[in-house]
C-alpha cells in the first residue's frame, strides 16, 4: 500500500500542469497515506530508501589516497524492467554542493533519474563527496575534533582531485567496465572539471559526461549569498579556522524537523520556505512541488566544508576557475610549487562534454557557460526545453523526466555501444 501511494504521488507531481491539475493536488494533500510517506521517507537515509521501492541497493565504501572513506551508492538494475543481473552499462551520478546521493532517488520511482536509469537499463552508482553524510569517515581524522578541523581542510579541488578518480576506479573494477557515461549537478560538473583537469588519464574512461547546470566560472551569478561572501574570501576563511567553524551544513534531525513543522501543506509558514529556495535557486513555481518540501529537508543539506563556500567565492571574485587560494606565498608554494594557485586547464578535458542549461539558472548564468563552452576542447551545448526551468529544477521539477532525463537518456544511448550494436 505504500508503495502504490507513493507512486500516486509521483503521478501526482507529473500532471499539475493539466488543466486537472488543482484538483489532481488537492486530492494528493488529502490521502493521509501519501503524507505518511513523506514524513517516513524524509527520516529513511538512501539504503533504506531505495530497498522500500524494491530496488536492489548495494552500499560501497571507496577509501581515497588521503584516507577519506567514501559511500558510495549502487543500483545495480531496475525493479519493472532490466531487472535480470548481468553487465550494463555504468551511469555514475554526482551530486551538487550540500547535497549527496539522495538527490538522485529522493522523488520516488518513476521520477528520481537513478530509478529511471536502472529501468532504462544502467547499472546506476551514486557517489557522495567526502565530508556528506555519507563520507563523513576518515581512517585516522575525527570530523568532530573541534581542536584541529584538519578533516575538513578541503575544497572542491581535492573531491575533484582524489574523491571522483577513486570511486570511478572502483566502479569500473566492480562492473567490470572499461568506460562509464558521467552525470553531475553543479558541484558534481565543477569536480569533474577539476578532475579532467588534473588527471587528464581519466578522460580516456568517460564515455560521455552530461553537465546538469554546470558550473565552472561564475563571475556572472546571481546567487545573493555568493555574491556577498565573494570580496571577502579569504578574510573569511581565516576567520572561520580561527574559530574552528569548518562543516558547513551538517545533516541532522533540525533540518528534519524544521521541514516537517514548517514546509508542510496547510502550514503557514510554507511559502516562505518556498521563496527562499527561489532567492537562492531562481524562481519557477510551475515546476516547483512544495508537498515534498518536508522530504527534501531531511535530506538537504547533507553537509560541506567551509572551504568548499570560501572556494567558490575566490572565483567569482577574481572571475576566474583557479585553484584554492590558501591565502598565502607560502602556502600556495607548498601546494602547488606557484605564489599564486594556477589555473585549471579546461583544454585538457579531452572527453565528450555535454552542457545542459537554462537560462533561468541563477548560478550556471549562460554568459558563464558559455565561457567554459569556448574553453572546452569537446562541447557540446543543450538548453533546456523550457525558459522558467532553474538550477534545483534539474534534480526537483516535476517534468524533469521529460524535459531532461529521458532526452539524456537517449543521447547516452546513441553514444554506447552496447545499444547502438544491437
Amino acid at each position: 500500500m505504500i508503495l502504490v501511494s507513493v507512486l500516486v504521488l509521483c503521478s501526482v507531481v507529473a500532471v499539475r500542469s493539466s488543466p486537472h491539475a488543482d484538483l489532481v493536488a488537492q486530492l494528493a494533500k488529502s490521502d493521509s497515506r501519501i503524507a505518511h510517506d513523506i514524513l517516513e521517507d524524509a527520516s529513511l537515509d538512501v539504503p533504506e530508501l531505495v530497498r522500500k521501492y524494491g530496488y536492489p541497493l548495494e552500499v560501497h565504501d571507496v577509501v581515497t589516497q588521503d584516507g577519506y572513506i567514501l559511500g558510495v551508492h549502487r543500483i545495480p538494475h531496475g525493479r519493472d524492467r532490466n531487472n535480470k543481473p548481468g553487465p550494463r552499462p555504468v551511469v555514475f551520478l554526482m551530486h551538487g554542493l550540500f547535497s549527496s546521493s539522495a538527490d538522485w532517488v529522493v522523488k520516488g520511482p518513476g521520477c528520481s533519474f537513478a530509478y529511471i536509469l536502472a529501468e532504462e537499463g544502467f547499472d546506476v552508482w551514486m557517489g557522495n563527496a567526502r565530508g556528506t553524510y555519507y563520507s563523513r569517515r576518515h581512517l585516522t581524522l575525527n570530523p568532530n575534533s573541534k581542536r584541529t578541523g584538519t578533516f575538513w581542510r578541503f575544497s572542491w579541488d581535492e573531491i575533484g582531485n582524489r574523491d571522483l578518480p577513486a570511486m570511478i576506479d572502483y566502479a569500473l573494477a566492480v562492473s567490470g567496465r572499461d568506460g562509464l557515461h558521467y552525470v553531475g549537478h553543479s558541484q558534481g560538473t565543477t569536480v569533474f572539471f577539476v578532475m579532467g583537469s588534473l588527471r587528464p588519464v581519466y578522460n580516456q574512461k568517460i564515455l560521455s559526461m552530461h553537465a546538469f547546470a554546470p558550473v565552472a566560472y561564475m563571475a556572472h551569478n546571481e546567487n545573493p549569498v555568493f555574491r556577498f561572501l565573494a570580496p571577502y574570501a579569504l578574510r573569511i576563511e581565516l576567520a572561520l579556522s580561527l574559530i574552528g567553524f569548518t562543516e558547513f551544513l551538517p545533516n541532522n534531525q533540525a533540518t528534519t524537523w524544521a521541514g516537517q513543522n514548517f514546509c508542510m501543506d496547510d502550514v503557514k509558514w510554507q511559502p516562505l520556505c518556498t521563496n527562499l529556495i527561489f532567492l537562492l535557486a531562481g524562481r519557477n513555481e510551475e515546476q516547483f512541488n512544495a508537498t515534498l518540501l518536508p522530504l527534501k529537508l531531511g535530506h538537504t543539506p547533507a553537509g560541506a566544508s567551509s572551504r568548499q563556500i570560501i572556494h567558490y567565492a575566490q572565483g567569482i571574485h577574481q572571475n576566474v576557475f583557479r585553484r584554492f587560494n590558501h591565502g598565502t606565498t607560502i602556502g600556495n608554494i607548498l601546494a602547488y610549487g606557484t605564489a599564486q594557485p594556477p589555473d585549471y586547464d579546461l583544454s585538457r578535458i579531452t572527453a565528450p562534454v555535454y552542457l545542459h542549461y537554462t537560462p533561468n539558472d541563477p548560478l550556471a548564468h549562460l554568459a558563464d557557460v558559455e565561457r567554459l563552452y569556448k574553453e572546452l576542447p569537446n562541447p557540446t551545448k543543450h538548453r533546456v526545453p523550457l525558459n522558467t526551468f532553474n538550477h534545483v529544477d534539474f534534480i526537483w521539477a516535476i517534468d524533469a523526466d521529460t524535459l531532461l532525463y529521458y532526452p539524456t537518456i537517449e543521447l547516452i544511448k546513441s553514444l554506447d555501444s552496447h545499444f547502438t550494436d544491437k
